[in-house]
């Protein structure tokens, strides 16, 4: 940023590259080492923020630390947490506390998602089981809920935290059960529970924790991911851009989000699903 003095006043001339600049900012995001957490920890790297670096996957999670330092320079914390875990919440809030001064960034990415091998998950309405239900619920919207509240304190630090959580479109939308016929997938009741209330929550944050923290969410449409043919062909022909989305799509919303160049917005809902909804 670089500014210029008049006569009358001084003018400000911001540049675009400033607003999106993380230099020196600390990043949590749950669930990092997933396709979708790998895409999102990269672009935090790249845009030059340090990184605490959550998942129950130790291994993989170790291995993303050390890829994203080396290549981009940037320092990055591995930390395993189960999320479907009070105690594992608990302790990694402990952890961040002792690590980080302060808090820029606070993702919540890591959830049961339609690939999941839950028992009494992937399966008729009939056959869905309250064991799944409610390990859904914990991991998708409490754990969240947790989250933000145990490293709020951090957040608050610098009056420019942002919170930001991934949602989904089936979080707004029923399902379209007809791009499942011919297929053995589903769509469980949890994950669209645990998503429509991780939008509402988003709100009622935005509007509790401003104006030192922003919340906003985001909704992907339904990504790429060796989906049977027939679903994939019915998907596409009824979204638009004539695609389902990919983890790569989601980047530039988190770097938006993420950075200075969001600094007006908070309690949004940006649905990034090339045109389903609509």
């Amino acid at each position: 940023m670089a500014f210029y003095l008049s006569s009358k006043n001084i003018i400000f001339d911001i540049f675009i590259k400033d607003l999106f600049s993380l230099t020196k900012r600390n990043a949590l995001i749950t669930g990092a080492s997933g396709k979708l957490g790998k895409v999102i920890s990269k672009t935090l790297a790249q845009l030059g923020a340090n990184l605490c670096l959550v998942d129950i996957k130790e291994d993989e999670t170790i291995s993303l630390a050390d890829d994203l330092k080396k290549r981009y320079d940037v320092c990055t914390t591995p930390i395993v947490c189960d999320l479907e875990c009070q105690d594992s919440r608990k302790q990694l809030i402990e952890k961040v506390f002792n690590i980080y001064g302060d808090l820029s960034i606070l993702i919540n990415n890591a959830a049961y998602t339609n690939s999941t091998s839950l028992p009494g998950w992937n399966c008729s309405f009939k056959d869905q089981m309250l064991d799944s239900w409610q390990k859904t619920i914990e991991v998708n919207l409490t754990a969240p809920f947790e989250l933000c509240q145990g490293v709020l304190p951090l957040l608050e630090k610098n009056n420019s935290g942002s919170i930001i959580n991934i949602a989904s479109i089936y979080g707004i939308y029923g399902p379209d059960w007809k791009l499942y016929e011919e297929t053995e997938m589903s769509n469980p009741a949890s994950y669209a529970a645990s998503k429509g209330g991780l939008v509402q929550l988003t709100r009622w944050l935005a509007n509790t924790l401003a104006p030192k923290v922003r919340v906003n969410c985001l909704s992907p449409g339904g990504i790429l991911r060796d989906q049977p043919k027939a679903f994939i062909e019915k998907y596409e022909a009824r979204t638009p851009l004539s695609r389902m989305a990919k983890e790569e799509d989601i980047m530039g919303a988190i770097a938006f989000f993420a950075s200075d160049a969001s600094n007006y917005i908070t309690g949004q809902n940006l649905v990034i699903d090339g045109g389903w909804g609509v």
